[in-house]
């Protein structure tokens, strides 16, 4: 069974958008319907035709939501309460990764805390040539809503997205969580990230309708209703600051439902682990011309 997990959709057969309320700002997010769950397959099994670097290097581009340890490295050691398909996607995973990913953290491995799609688009190069990773997870935009207008950062994440797969590394794309205060333009920036992965074929993890589809109306830990809460020990999805995912104690490592519904890095984790193992699934264990570098 393939190692899907399906959020924010309806089937592609229905044909039909889902509409998300975001009801603290008065938004609705519209997801996109895909022509099929599978578009991205054969255009990605083409990309990694091209790769010429070593079996199983992940990388994570993005900013400090992606640097900080709280997102990916926590899957290395006994995650909790993990479905029978997320366990599946783990072992695969791990049976694939190259252990050394696990470290691929700060600027020299593209995140770094501040840093908008500029800094990527400037940098890209050098980390492609320096890691030369067959896979990479890009995720920017949190940083950019106070500084680019929607033309560039779209404009500049397609530039980026095209010299990943001009090297032969196959992107999977991710949109930004909702933000306080500016939850709008969040949307707007999460849409543009859906229009890419769209015309341009990459897998997507769609963090921005994910959350507003568990949390609705009280995903803002900035808001009123959780002033009692401090930092990231917030139960919701957005931590206090109103700007990074939660991570309660409580659910620290945890994927149950419950969990899901309160830790934004578990949730972040999740859907990024369970399409990387898709990725895995589909495109890279069945290609036959994998060739690593001496």
């Amino acid at each position: 069974m393939p190692y899907m997990f399906r959020f924010c959709l309806v089937s592609a057969t229905a044909g039909v958008a889902l509409l998300i309320a975001a009801a603290s700002v008065g938004l609705a997010a519209e997801a996109k319907p895909v022509e099929s769950d599978d578009a991205w397959v054969a255009p990605m099994t083409a990309v990694h035709q091209k790769f010429k670097g070593r079996r199983g290097t992940f990388a994570q581009f993005g900013d400090s939501i992606t640097v900080s340890r709280a997102f990916w490295f926590g899957l290395r050691y006994a995650p909790k309460n993990t479905s029978p398909q997320m366990a599946g996607a783990l072992r695969l995973m791990k049976d694939y990764m190259l252990e050394d990913c696990w470290d691929w953290k700060g600027p020299e491995f593209g995140s770094q805390g501040r840093m908008t799609i500029r800094w990527a688009h400037q940098n890209v190069g050098k980390w492609l040539d320096d890691l030369n990773p067959e896979v990479a997870l890009i995720m920017f935009g949190t940083n950019d809503l106070g500084s680019l207008d929607l033309a560039e950062y779209e404009t500049k994440t397609r530039q980026v997205v095209q010299k990943c797969l001009d090297n032969g590394t196959i992107v999977i794309l991710s949109t930004i969580p909702p933000k306080h205060g500016q939850a709008e333009k969040a949307a707007a920036f999460a849409d543009a990230v859906r229009r890419i992965a769209r015309e341009m074929q990459l897998p997507l993890t769609d963090y921005h309708a994910e959350i507003l589809k568990r949390r609705p109306d009280d995903w803002d830990g900035a808001s009123d209703q959780f002033r009692q809460y401090e930092g990231y020990d917030v139960p919701t999805l957005i931590a206090r600051d109103g700007v990074h995912p939660s991570n309660p104690q409580k659910y620290a490592n945890d994927y149950s439902d419950v969990a899901l519904h309160e830790n934004g890095f578990s949730l972040r984790n999740h859907l990024t682990l369970m399409k990387y193992a898709e990725v895995i699934e589909k495109v890279l264990s069945k290609n036959s011309v994998l060739k690593d570098a001496p």
